[in-house]
Parts: structure tokens; C-alpha cells; sequence
């Protein structure tokens, strides 16, 4: 018989230390799962190829001409995964030799000019330094205003002289396109320029821009002199279509999702985004599961989509409005099966998910049909990767797969700070925390959560990745705010605790809602803490903002009565990008206590 909370006050997953009190030793032999192995028949070389022969606009024994995508780097920012320009070209060519003179913005678009053998180098180096390669971009700008045609932008950036050219090519409402050619080449010379004149480029989160469905910008022509004949040579590549259609239009908003050719670029752009992602297939940080696409960051609004493995899990964030009509769920379907991926599972997010659950509500079958929509069916446990932890996910069981990706930096770091030390996981859910501690070489781990479907899902994950629980690591069903009090008054005392609480949740027992409660549940949680012990704050509720978050924890180490020494934000992972004005909906914090 398998025992649910609310028939005991306490359960040990595991040893438990010499409780009486039944586990789950014999769950696996009852309710018998395969653990599926990663198969990858995806040819990932085929969604994310090293590079596209498209993108090459001229190719002769001394140069190399490239029209860079939006979303593809100059420079990679982490050298583990090299998804820049010149690591993926010099792939596509075998290792030839490329001489670099150039960088864009991972988010602009455009030419960039290398050198096919060193012979040609010098000639090429000195025509950069001399500043006489003539570079001219476009520009989507607001605020432009009406009669200026011709305007020199002059000014300093960190103290360097910085010259734009700026010429008005076409008028919109408040809408403007402008050719810009740089005298200089500052860091964000454009981008800082234009929006110091009041004219920020759309799509700029860092300047102001206003929204649009990427930076506005563009590297469209390059002149230079031959380094082999010595004739003058001109390139040119029209700025993408999303340009025309932003000056037309502005931001596309929802209806990005009823335009195929935009719908097409938007997802193209995602892809692109995430090639060293998609690339991390193997190795000591193999990564399976990320975000493909984050809504409005990835301009999209309210689509998300992620992928585990060969798959990839569609969510529709609000069961009304956008999504009301069949024909664009379909197409936004049909259109992401079309990535390649071998099938494509879908959860609707309705407005106030707190409200749903297996119980209570019979529209779960239909918001997160246990089937994919299209394509074939992944196995019912998939094994994943996660920065070269194992994990486990369940993509046609409810609502969540039975993981949340954001959390991939967080759970890293819990790996680097586990070694040797004591750890709770409080609403541990499928104890992915649990599993990062213990393979970061944690002595100890306690899981504590209400659900024993979860943490019945939480010991599979633990065996797949040869953990098994014991004396050292414990699954214990409970209302957290019950175990903490119990474990409080028997002088417990962890070095790390992992908080990342629902929105709102409810027990036998308690009710919680992070706006109300968060406070003193991380006082709560601190009370446990050993002294130099550091807290993993999180909470995704939106209603919370991050300076609101950090008062919240302040507040709660005087609650506590405990010394806060530090409380350190922690960023998102970049496959959760932000739109322009947006908030993280994630906040997260190491505390560390005196």
C-alpha cells in the first residue's frame, strides 16, 4: 500500500535512520519503469548546422565575405561551448584558416569580411586600422525627427572621440530607417549615439529601444580594396525582412503568430540563439534539455517552447486570447514540428494555473494531452542531460515534464557548493537540487514535499543518476512549514538549503502564497541554517519584483534573528532572454549568513 500525506505525519523515502515508518523500497518492483536511454535520433547537425552556405555572400583564395545572422556571436561567451562565427565557419570549411578583423553584436546583423590565407592578412589588417574599410549599417530607429535627413552624431564613448553619419532612408508614423556609416568604431558606438540623441534603436533593451522582434540593426555594406588584385570591392546585403515589416508595422506583437514568414524568422532566430545549446549533446557538460524559445524575449509572446532531447514541449501561456483560435494553434504547430524534432508535445497555461489540479479540474487531459500533437511519442520517462547531470522527464504527464528549466544555473550552482556539505531541499518536486548536491559530493541531502507522486518521481531520479537513497539522502513527504518547525526544535542544521516554493500552494495543513508568506518562510528556513550556511532563494511569482525579492530576504534574516552577511542576485540563463522592459520572472539569491 502506497501511504499519501495525509495518513501520516511523517514518511521516510528511504532508510530514514531507523524509523518504522514505511517507504519505498518496493515501489519499483510494484510499479515497474523503464529508465529510457538517450537515443538522439535527431540529426542535430541538421537543426543546428555548423553553418549555412546561404550566409556566404563571396568566397575567393584571399577573402571571405559572411552575412552574420541576428543571434549568432562574434565572440563566444563561454568557451566550453564555442557558438561564435569564426569557431562555426572555420567547421563548415574543415579548419581553413580565417584572419579576423571585425566584430558585430551577437543581436546585429550583417557583413563581416575575413581573410582565406595570411598573405592577405597584413593587407586586410592595415586597411582596418587605417580606417579606410567604408562600413555602413541600417538603423530601425523611434523618435527621429521629421526633416532631418542628414545629421553627424559627435561625441565621446569612455573618453574616445566617436563620429556617425546618419541619413534618413524611409518614414513611418514614429518610425524611422536610417543608413549610419561610423567615422570610429566605439563599443555600441550606434546604439549609444542614437539613443543619447533621443532616437534609440528598436529592439535595444540595454538603450531604450522600443519593442520589436529583434535589435534593429544591421551591417549592410563594406567597401574595401582587394588584398590580392588591389580593385575596389563593394558589398552589399539588404537588412532582413523583419526591417520593411517593422517600419510598416511596428512590433508584431501576437500577431507574429499569423504572419508565416515572420513566424518562420522568429523561430529561425531562436535556433540560431541557442546553437551552442543544441550543439551540447555529448561531453562532460552534455545539456539535452533548454529553452528553445522564452515568449516576447524571443519575440514570440506568450509561446515558450523547450526542448528535451528529440522533442520538443510547445506552452501557450493563457487558454483565452491569443490562443482562442484553433487555426493559429495549429499553425504554430505545424511550424515548430517542421524544426525537425521527432515529435512535439503541447501544454496550455491557463491564466491562474494554481487553480488546476488532477482532482479538481477534467480539463488537464485537454491542456496537456498525455500524446505529442504531432510527430511520435517519447518514451515515458526520457532521460536528459543537464550540464552532465542525468535527470528524468515525463513529457505527456500534466502540466510539467518534471523539471524546471530555468533552474539549470541554479542547480550547477548547488553542484560546485555540495562538496562535503549538508543540504535541504525544501519542495523538492522531482529533486533535481537533490541530485546536483549529491553528485557535487554532498555527505548529506534531505528532500522534503508535500506530494509523494513527486518524490516518488524525485528517488527515480536519484537511482538514474546512482544515487539511491539511504541514511545520507532522504526523501521525506510532509508540509515543509511542519517539518521545518519539527526539525527546528531537534536542533537540525544544514550548510545549504534550496527554497524554490510555488506561487501559491495548499495543504491538509498550511496554505502559501509567496507574496504573503515567502517572508517568513525563508526566516523559517534561515532558522536552519548553519553559521556561514548559504540559502537558495527563488521564487517565480511575477507579482514580486527583484528589489521587492531582496527586501523580502533581509526582512527575513531579521525575522530570523540571524546576521545576513550577503544576498547575491544570480542571473537567468541566456536561453531565458528578456524582452525589452520586461522583468526576470525568476528571481533567485544566494544568502550567506554570518
Amino acid at each position: 500500500m502506497i501511504l499519501r500525506p495525509g495518513q501520516v505525519r511523517h514518511l521516510d523515502l528511504g532508510i530514514g535512520k531507523g524509523r518504522e515508518e514505511p517507504h519505498l523500497d518496493g515501489l519499483r518492483a510494484r510499479h515497474p519503469c523503464t529508465v529510457a536511454r538517450p537515443t538522439y535520433v535527431v540529426n542535430r547537425l541538421s537543426v543546428w548546422p555548423d553553418f549555412r552556405d546561404a550566409w556566404i555572400v563571396h568566397d575567393d583564395p584571399d577573402i571571405l565575405v559572411v552575412d552574420k545572422p541576428e543571434g549568432v556571436p562574434s565572440q563566444a561567451a563561454d568557451p566550453d561551448r564555442a557558438d561564435d562565427v569564426v569557431t562555426r565557419l572555420r567547421r563548415h570549411l574543415g579548419g581553413a584558416y580565417l584572419g579576423v578583423h571585425q566584430r558585430l553584436d551577437q543581436a546585429t546583423s550583417g557583413l563581416l569580411v575575413f581573410a582565406r590565407r595570411r598573405e592577405a592578412n597584413a593587407s586586410l589588417a592595415a586597411q582596418f586600422e587605417r580606417r579606410s574599410v567604408r562600413k555602413t549599417y541600417i538603423a530601425g530607429v523611434t523618435g527621429w525627427p521629421d526633416g532631418r535627413e542628414r545629421v553627424v552624431l559627435r561625441g565621446s564613448i569612455e573618453g574616445k572621440r566617436a563620429v556617425t553619419r546618419a541619413k534618413l532612408v524611409a518614414h513611418c508614423g514614429d518610425r524611422s530607417l536610417l543608413e549610419l556609416e561610423l567615422e570610429t568604431g566605439r563599443t555600441h558606438q550606434a546604439r549609444i549615439q542614437l539613443a543619447e540623441a533621443m532616437a534609440p534603436i528598436a529592439g535595444d533593451a540595454l538603450y531604450g529601444g522600443a519593442p520589436a522582434p529583434r535589435l534593429m540593426l544591421h551591417a549592410s555594406e563594406v567597401e574595401l580594396t582587394h588584398p590580392g588584385t588591389g580593385s575596389l570591392m563593394r558589398f552589399v546585403r539588404s537588412p532582413p525582412p523583419e526591417f520593411e515589416a517593422w517600419l510598416a508595422r511596428g512590433d508584431p506583437g501576437e500577431g507574429v503568430f499569423d504572419d508565416d514568414g515572420a513566424l518562420d524568422r522568429a523561430l529561425s532566430r531562436a535556433l540560431e540563439r541557442r546553437w551552442g545549446l543544441g550543439r551540447s549533446d555529448h561531453g562532460p557538460r552534455a545539456t539535452t534539455a533548454f529553452r528553445l524559445a522564452n515568449e516576447a524575449g524571443d519575440g514570440l509572446p506568450r509561446l515558450a517552447i523547450d526542448v528535451y532531447g528529440d522533442w520538443v514541449v510547445v506552452h501557450l501561456y493563457g487558454d483565452d486570447g491569443a490562443w482562442a483560435a484553433p487555426a493559429r494553434r495549429e499553425r504554430v504547430l505545424d511550424k515548430v514540428h517542421l524544426l525537425g524534432f521527432d515529435g512535439v508535445y503541447l501544454k496550455v497555461r491557463p491564466r491562474q494555473p494554481s487553480v488546476l489540479t488532477r482532482e479538481a479540474d477534467s480539463r488537464i487531459t485537454a491542456l496537456a494531452p498525455a500524446l505529442p500533437v504531432r510527430g511520435a511519442e517519447a518514451p515515458s520517462e526520457l532521460a536528459i542531460q543537464e550540464e552532465g547531470v542525468p535527470l528524468l522527464a515525463r513529457l505527456g504527464d500534466g502540466l510539467s515534464p518534471g523539471l524546471f528549466l530555468d533552474q539549470r544555473g541554479n542547480r550547477q550552482r548547488i553542484r560546485s557548493a555540495a562538496g562535503g556539505k549538508s543540504m535541504a531541499n525544501l519542495f523538492a518536486y522531482t529533486c533535481a537540487f537533490t541530485v546536483a548536491a549529491a553528485l557535487g559530493g554532498a555527505r548529506r541531502t534531505v528532500s522534503v514535499d508535500a506530494s509523494l507522486s513527486a518524490l516518488e518521481r524525485g528517488k527515480s531520479n536519484l537511482e538514474h543518476a546512482g544515487v539511491h537513497p539511504s541514511s545520507a539522502h532522504t526523501l521525506v513527504v510532509d508540509d515543509v512549514f511542519n517539518w521545518m518547525d519539527r526539525a527546528a526544535r531537534h536542533g537540525e542544521r544544514f550548510d545549504l538549503i534550496a527554497l524554490d516554493p510555488p506561487s501559491y500552494s495548499t495543504t491538509k495543513r498550511s496554505r502559501f502564497v509567496a507574496e504573503d508568506d515567502y517572508t517568513a518562510l525563508a526566516a523559517a528556513a534561515m532558522d536552519l541554517l548553519s553559521p556561514g550556511g548559504r540559502l537558495l532563494a527563488c521564487s517565480s511569482h511575477r507579482a514580486i519584483s527583484p528589489a521587492r525579492f531582496r527586501r523580502m530576504l533581509f526582512d527575513a534574516g531579521r525575522k530570523a534573528k540571524r546576521a545576513v552577511k550577503q544576498v547575491k542576485d544570480l542571473p537567468m540563463p541566456g536561453d531565458f532572454p528578456v524582452a525589452p522592459g520586461g522583468v526576470r520572472h525568476l528571481k533567485s539569491a544566494w544568502v550567506t549568513l554570518a
